[in-house]
């Protein structure tokens, strides 16, 4: 299973830029990128963070998308 997320959009409609985000976050904007680009996948407590950031849930942000694979199974 692959995580999503919808972090960018949601960070936009905050009207909050990457390196902004990372300072409120605790980590940096470099952190932010990878994890919106799909290239990282954030820590419980890190989800939560940003969740909490955003003033929404965390499967607002998040989610898993199966595998084409585990889907044929």
């Amino acid at each position: 299973m692959k995580l999503k997320n919808r972090l960018k959009e949601r960070r936009a409609a905050l009207g909050v830029n990457q390196q902004e985000m990372g300072r409120l976050a605790g980590v940096s904007r470099q952190t932010i990128s990878l994890i919106e680009r799909g290239d990282y996948s954030p820590s419980v407590t890190l989800a939560l963070t940003l969740a909490k950031i955003c003033n929404l849930k965390v499967e607002d942000i998040f989610t898993l998308e199966e595998d084409e694979d585990s889907e044929k199974q």
